[in-house]
């Protein structure tokens, strides 16, 4: 039986395979190198995701946000091998690889994240061969929910937005700059918290000060990072994220004027990673 799992920092999405190629889904909390110890990822599978897997665990495959580097990684392994002592193979890698593995399968090709950050890398069929490294929510993380809050936020207090925007957006949510700059500055997260804005830009995205924003946003991201990699025109860019799956319609506007072609856009990578994994 083989497990495959995409962990976020809220959720983990489970895909269990059965010997004769059957698929079943389980979720359980995000699973973060950066939060939780070995122990305590142990008793969280063991809690939730166990009861689910009926059989001998032979491979695990697991993706995740914060695994990069050796030690993160051997952190998530331990408590994997802990729960499935009969697996003898258990691979952790990260988010992205996973995003891409799910996105493009076997094929090369380069992929996206768009969701709370933002990342990319070229793929060559089964590794990361490439990619523009990604600075985080306060120095980069272009085109995602936080960077599109963050702008949208910036441009309300600055007085920026029209008026009948901003008006909506004073209604909905009583902001003033003490609340924000608390949010920003000393409460945890920060990402989070203006990534819950890029709701209102969804729901107003007929708007052309929202449309433009996002637009921009998409354009800013593929200018800095997908155009950079060597011989992007070659590749279909793929995407992945909420925010990908949300706005496909402008992303797909601002590739196609920067001559990029768009292949997939996923909510989740989950289905393709059960696909390129299935025996």
């Amino acid at each position: 039986m083989i497990l495959i799992a995409d962990s976020g920092a809220t959720k983990t999405d489970w895909r269990i395979i059965n010997p004769q190629g059957g698929i079943r889904q389980a979720k359980t909390i995000g699973l973060s190198p950066y939060y939780q110890t070995s122990e305590s990822i142990a008793a969280e599978l063991t809690q939730h995701l166990l009861p689910a897997v009926e059989g001998e665990v032979t491979e695990i495959h697991f993706y995740g946000t914060g695994c990069a580097g050796e030690e993160p990684c051997a952190i998530v392994r331990r408590g994997l091998q802990a729960v499935f002592p009969t697996a003898h193979t258990i691979e952790v890698d990260s988010d992205m690889l996973g995003a891409a593995r799910g996105l493009c399968g076997h094929d090369p090709g380069i992929a996206c994240i768009l969701g709370t950050g933002s990342n990319n890398c070229l793929y060559d069929g089964q590794n990361i061969a490439d990619k523009i490294p990604s600075l985080g929510f306060w120095l980069g993380d272009e085109g995602s929910g936080g960077y599109l809050g963050k702008t949208l936020v910036t441009a309300f207090l600055h007085k920026e937005m029209p008026e009948d925007l901003a008006e909506k957006f004073a209604k909905r949510y009583g902001l003033n700059r003490e609340i924000v700059l608390e949010n920003a500055y000393k409460k945890p997260f920060p990402n989070r918290y203006f990534a819950t804005f890029s709701k209102f830009l969804f729901d107003n995205r007929s708007h052309p000060f929202a449309y433009m924003l996002v637009y921009d946003a998409f354009s800013e991201f593929l200018t800095k990072y997908v155009c950079k990699l060597p011989d992007y025109q070659k590749y279909k860019v793929h995407f992945v994220g909420s925010v990908a799956f949300y706005y496909s319609d402008i992303l797909r506007r601002a590739a196609v004027e920067k001559g990029i072609v768009v292949g997939h856009i996923m909510e989740t990578p989950i289905a393709g990673l059960a696909l390129y994994h299935r025996p």
